[in-house]
C-alpha cells in the first residue's frame, strides 16, 4: 500500500518538475524576446533620431538657401521690417530722371483699358467732345493725386509699404499692403488674359484665321485649347521682364514710349482710311440733357479716377528712384493727363470709324483688329500682326508697372527674409495664372466690376496716408523710426497699430459701401447712394482724411513737428541715405534715453533748422 502511494508521489513530483522546467524555459524565452525587442526599439529610436536630425539639417540648409542675402545679423522682428528692397534707395539705384517719368506715363497710357475709358461717357449719351473733356478733367485729378502720393517716395526714397507705416503703424501697415498684393495679383492675371488675346491675333495673322478650329479643343469651360496656348505664351513671355529690378526696368518704358504712339497713330489712320471718314460718333450730339447730362458727365469723369486708384497708391514705389528732388513731380503732373487724353481720343475715333465700317460699336481695339482679319490679305495680316504686337508690349508695360512690381514691393514687407521684389514678382505671376482669369473675364461675370469698384477701399487708404503726411506730420519723418518696432518709435502707436487710422479708414469706406453694392448689381439701392458712389474716390479720400484729423485732434500723436495743425509750414527735405545702414544700427543699439539727443545730431532731420 505504501509502495503504491510512493509511486503516485514520485509520479506527481516528476510531473511537477517537468512543468517547472517548461515554465523556466518560457521565462527564458520571454526574457530573450524582451531583450531583442528592447534592442530593436533602441535601434529604431536611434534611426528615428538620425532621420529627424537629417530632416532638420536639410530644412535649415533649405532656409539658408532661400534667405535673402544681407538679412543675417538682424533679429526676427527686424527682418519683418527691412531688407535690401525695403531700405531707402541709395544714390546708386536712383536712376530715374525727369524724362523717364514722361516715358513711363506715355507708355502706361497706351493699353486696352485706356482705349475703353471714353466708352462710359459716349454710351451714357454724351457727345465725343464732351466725353473728351471729362477725360481731361479726370486724368488731371489723377495727376494731382499721383504727385501728392509720390512726394514721400521722392524725398525720403522709400516705398509705399514703408511710408504707410507712419500713418497705419509699424504692423498696422500690413493691412494696406495685403490689400494691394491681392489686387495686384488678380489684375496681373486679368492683364495677362488681355495680352493672350493679342497673341491670339498675332498667331491668326501668321498661320490662319481659323486657328481656333484647326487646333482641337480638349478643354471644357470658358477657354479653348488655342486660347489657353495664347495665354500661356504671353504669360511666359512676361517672366524675363519681371527679373529686372525697378531701377533698370525704366528702359522697357522708354521702348514702349516709342512703339506705342507710332502704333496708335498708325491704327487711327488705317481705320479712318477704311471708313472713309470719322464715323457717326464724330457728328453725333449729346442725347441727354439736364440732370441726366450732369450725372453722366460726373460718372465719366470719375471713371478715369476709379481705374487709377492702384497707381495713385503705389506712386512712391517709382518716385523713390528719382535722381533729383523734383524729378518725379512736375514731369508727372504734365505728362500724365496729356498722354491719357490723347490715347482716349484715338480710342474714340477708332471706335467711331469702326462703327461706320461694320455697323457695330467696338470699344475694344482688339475686336476691331479681329474684324480687320475678315479680309485676309497680306496687308491686313501684316498690319494686324504689328499692331497686336504693339498692344502686347503695351499690356506688358502696364502689367509690370502696375502689378508685378507693386506686388513684389509689397511682398517684401510681408516676408522680407525670403522675398525681394524679383521673387515677389514671380509669385504674383504664379498666382495670376493659378486664378484662371479667363473665368473672370466672361461676359456674364461681374468680376471686372468688382475690381473697378475696389477703388472704394484704396481711396480710403490714400486719404489716411495723405492726411498723416501732409496735414499731421507736414512732411516730417524720422527714417530710422520707420524700421523700429517698439515703444521708442513714434510710429509704433498701440502695439504697432494706429487705431486712429483704422477708424478713419472705415469711416472712408462707409459712405460708398451702399453704392458699391449697387455697382455689383447684386441688390437694388437708392439712387442717392448711386450718386454718392459716382464720387467714390473723392468721398472715401476726403472722409478718411477729415475723420483722421478730428480723432488726432482729440487724441494727439507723437513724432510731429512743433507746428499747429493747420499752420502753413512744411518740413519735408531731400534725404541723404548713403550711410543709412550705420545710422540704423546705431539707432537699434542706443538706449531710449539717448534717442532725442541722437535725433538732434542728424542734420537731415534737424527740426530746429527746418522751423
Amino acid at each position: 500500500m505504501f509502495e503504491g502511494k510512493n509511486d503516485e508521489n514520485n509520479h506527481y513530483k516528476s510531473e511537477k518538475d517537468s512543468l517547472a522546467k517548461e515554465k523556466n524555459l518560457d521565462l527564458d524565452a520571454r526574457d530573450t524576446s524582451s531583450s531583442d525587442l528592447f534592442e530593436e526599439t533602441v535601434e529604431e529610436t536611434v534611426d528615428s533620431s538620425e532621420y529627424s536630425n537629417n530632416l532638420r539639417g536639410w530644412f535649415q540648409r533649405f532656409i539658408h538657401f532661400v534667405e535673402i542675402s544681407g538679412t543675417k545679423g538682424y533679429s526676427i522682428q527686424q527682418l519683418f521690417l527691412m531688407n535690401y528692397d525695403l531700405r531707402p534707395v541709395e544714390a546708386a539705384r536712383r536712376k530715374w530722371k525727369w524724362y523717364h517719368f514722361i516715358f513711363f506715363w506715355l507708355s502706361e497710357s497706351f493699353n486696352v483699358n485706356t482705349w475703353q475709358i471714353a466708352a462710359t461717357g459716349v454710351q451714357a449719351g454724351l457727345s465725343w467732345w464732351v466725353t473728351w473733356i471729362t477725360v481731361w478733367i479726370g486724368y488731371t485729378f489723377c495727376a494731382l493725386f499721383v504727385c501728392a502720393s509720390a512726394r514721400v517716395g521722392n524725398a525720403y526714397h522709400i516705398s509705399f509699404p514703408v511710408s504707410c507705416r507712419s500713418s497705419f503703424g509699424i504692423w498696422g501697415s500690413l493691412w494696406p499692403v495685403i490689400n494691394r498684393v491681392v489686387m495686384a495679383c488678380v489684375w496681373f492675371g486679368v492683364h495677362t488674359s488681355i495680352g493672350g488675346n493679342c497673341v491670339e491675333l498675332m498667331l491668326r495673322s501668321i498661320f490662319s484665321n481659323d486657328m481656333e478650329k484647326r487646333i482641337p479643343n480638349h478643354i471644357n469651360g470658358n477657354i479653348t485649347s488655342f486660347k489657353l496656348l495664347c495665354f500661356f505664351l504671353y504669360w511666359f513671355f512676361q517672366l524675363p521682364f519681371i527679373y529686372f529690378p525697378p531701377h533698370k526696368i525704366r528702359h522697357l518704358f522708354t521702348v514702349k514710349a516709342v512703339i506705342s504712339p507710332i502704333a496708335g497713330i498708325t491704327f487711327l489712320v488705317w481705320t479712318l482710311v477704311k471708313a472713309d471718314g470719322g464715323g457717326p460718333f464724330i457728328r453725333a450730339p449729346s442725347t441727354v440733357s439736364g440732370s441726366a447730362f450732369g450725372w453722366a458727365f460726373v460718372n465719366s469723369t470719375m471713371n478715369a479716377i476709379s481705374n487709377f486708384a492702384t497707381l495713385i497708391v503705389n506712386a512712391p514705389d517709382f518716385s523713390r528712384f528719382a535722381n533729383a528732388p523734383d524729378a518725379a513731380i512736375y514731369s508727372q503732373m504734365i505728362s500724365l493727363p496729356i498722354s491719357f487724353a490723347i490715347t482716349c481720343l484715338i480710342g474714340v475715333l477708332v471706335s467711331s470709324a469702326a462703327n461706320s465700317i461694320y455697323g457695330v460699336s467696338y470699344w475694344n481695339p482688339l475686336d476691331v483688329l479681329s474684324r480687320f482679319l475678315d479680309h485676309y490679305s497680306r496687308g491686313s495680316r501684316g498690319g494686324v500682326f504689328l499692331l497686336s504686337f504693339s498692344f502686347a508690349i503695351a499690356q506688358l508695360g502696364t502689367n509690370i508697372s502696375a502689378n508685378s512690381l507693386s506686388a513684389g514691393t509689397d511682398m517684401t514687407a510681408i516676408m522680407p527674409k525670403f522675398i525681394n521684389i524679383r521673387r515677389g514678382g514671380f509669385v504674383c505671376a504664379a498666382i495670376g495664372f493659378a486664378i484662371c482669369p479667363w473665368n473672370l473675364m466672361t461676359s456674364s461675370s461681374m468680376f471686372t466690376t468688382y475690381l473697378s469698384a475696389y477703388s472704394v477701399f484704396l481711396s480710403s487708404i490714400a486719404g489716411v496716408v495723405f492726411c498723416d503726411y501732409y496735414i499731421l506730420r507736414k512732411g516730417y519723418l524720422v527714417l530710422t523710426d520707420l524700421y523700429i518696432a517698439n515703444e521708442s518709435s513714434p510710429y509704433y502707436y498701440w502695439k504697432g497699430f494706429n487705431l486712429r487710422a483704422y477708424t478713419a479708414y472705415i469711416a472712408g469706406v462707409l459712405p460708398n459701401i451702399v453704392g458699391f453694392v449697387g455697382a455689383t448689381k447684386t441688390h437694388h439701392v437708392p439712387i442717392g447712394a448711386t450718386y454718392v458712389y459716382y464720387f467714390s474716390f473723392f468721398a472715401g479720400y476726403a472722409s478718411a482724411a477729415c475723420v483722421l484729423i478730428i480723432i488726432t485732434y482729440i487724441y494727439p500723436i507723437t513724432g510731429t513737428p512743433e507746428a499747429r495743425l493747420f499752420q502753413c509750414k512744411f518740413f519735408e527735405e531731400w534725404q541723404d541715405v548713403e550711410d543709412f545702414e550705420e545710422v540704423y544700427k546705431k539707432r537699434i543699439a542706443m538706449d531710449s534715453n539717448e534717442r532725442e539727443l541722437f535725433i538732434k545730431r542728424l542734420p537731415s532731420i534737424d527740426a530746429s533748422e527746418k522751423a
